[in-house]
Parts: structure tokens; sequence; C-alpha cells
């Protein structure tokens, strides 16, 4: 096969694979969108909120397709996040056949755990922080303010906090990846914590409200997860040394006893 006919191939195999990630995506928008349907899926997101405002208050829309547009851009992003791991195969699927064995061993876990971690730590922002940090805010709104939030607004903060921490939750593998593939030394990860700490609160300051409370809650999981990541790039580290030495402890010749020993084994 010629060059051109595999680069063909290559296209074809990634038209193919879109096609089924787009197709599995709009499956399961069709199939939320008639049950439970946009509007209680967007009442479960907006649940947080509402729970912190005031007995009565309601959220507003000011646009004219708001009211529909929103729910359904939310139900969209729902329905992503549910075959987020099917979309990730198709992407392993495509890649698996031209990495190597050690190769295919780390990817494949890498995909696996960062899945998860981006999933955990949306659940986190929505089941933890979003509840703690609306109180928080709306304790300390004046009374002569009537809160009424726009649902558009509401959906624009919620999905760069959905991502926020939805990235800040991969450290842990960003940190085992550049260790595992020598980039970066264990010792070196170890002497930047005092960088990453500052680092940490300085991006949580940008991407979360001007409040202490939400950078807080974003700048202390990332610094516990920069923590956990050393320890597994240790653990990581431990095996491979342990296994490299294994090899060359069997690939070393046997001395006349050792010889000896194994004759004798073998004749009882």
């Amino acid at each position: 096969m010629s060059s051109q006919e595999t680069f063909i191939s290559h296209l074809v195999e990634l038209r193919d694979r879109l096609l089924r990630a787009l197709l599995s995506v709009a499956v399961v928008f069709i199939a939320l969108f008639v049950w439970p349907g946009s509007g209680p899926i967007y009442d479960m997101l907006a649940a947080p909120l509402m729970h912190a405002l005031p007995q009565g208050t309601t959220m507003i829309a000011t646009g004219v397709v708001t009211p529909f547009l929103v729910p359904v851009k939310v139900t969209a992003l729902v329905a992503f996040m549910v075959v987020l791991p099917y979309v990730l195969y198709q992407a392993w699927a495509f890649v698996a056949p031209g990495l190597y064995d050690n190769e295919k061993k780390l990817v494949l876990p890498t995909v696996i755990g960062s899945t998860v971690l981006f999933l955990v730590g949306v659940a986190f922002c929505y089941f933890f922080v979003f509840g703690k940090v609306f109180v928080f805010i709306h304790e300390f709104a004046p009374k002569s303010i009537t809160v009424a939030p726009d649902i558009e607004a509401y959906f624009s903060f919620v999905i760069t906090m959905f991502l926020a921490f939805g990235i800040a939750f991969e450290i842990p593998i960003v940190v085992v990846v550049l260790a595992r593939l020598g980039l970066v030394s264990i010792e070196k990860l170890r002497d930047a914590r005092p960088y990453v700490v500052v680092g940490a609160f300085v991006i949580s300051a940008i991407v979360t409200p001007p409040d202490v409370l939400s950078q807080f809650m974003l700048a202390v999981p990332m610094c516990l997860l920069y923590e956990i990541g050393l320890f597994f790039a240790r653990l990581a580290a431990r095996k491979k040394v342990e296994a490299e030495s294994a090899a060359a402890e069997a690939s070393k010749p046997m001395t006349d006893e050792e010889m000896e020993r194994e004759l004798d084994r073998a004749d009882r």
C-alpha cells in the first residue's frame, strides 16, 4: 500500500470515529431532550444557586430565545459528559495501532485516569463548591438588593467553574506523566512545591469569582492534588527501578554454583 493510500485510509478511519462520537452525543442528547427534558435538567443545574437564594426568588431570562436556548445548551453539555468515555475510547482506538507496547501501557491508564479525574472535579464543584460559594456570596449581599440572576450568565459561570475544577483535578496525571517520561525529575517536582502553591492561588484568583472562599476552595485542592501526583510519581519510579533491577538480574549469566544448584533441583 502506497503512502497516499495509507494517508487516505487514516483519514477515512478518523472520519468514521468522529462520526461515531458525534452520533453517540446526538443519541444521548435526543434521549435526554425527550426525557426528562431540557427544563428539568437545567433546574437540576441551577439547584445549588436556587437553594442559596431567598425563598420565592426565581432566575430571569433577558433574551427572547434564551429560555429555550440555554436549557438546550445544558442538555448538550450533559450528553457530552455522559458519552465522554466513549468519545475518548474512539480517540484511543484511532491512535493505538501506531503506538509501541510501552506507550500503550502509559496512554491507556492516562486516558482513563484523566477522564475519571475530570468528572470527579466537576462533581466536586457541583456538589460541594457551588453550595458553599453561593451561600457565602448572597449572605453578604445588601438587603436593599433584589437578587435575580440571569440564566445565560449563570450558564457561562457554571461552564467556567466546571472547566476550572475539571482541569485542576488533572494535576496528578500531569505530574505522573512528566516524571514517567523523564521530562522532570522527582527531586525537581518536589523542589517546585512553593511555586506550585503560589501558582495555584494565582490561577484560582483568575478563574474563580472575586471572593476569597471560591479561590480558597480551588487553590487548596490543587495543592493537595499536586502532592497526590508526587506520591504516585514516586511509586511509579520505584516500580520502574525494581523492574529494571529484576530484568538486569535475570539477564546476568549464572555462576558455576548457581548452575550446579539448578541441575540438582532438576534432577530431583
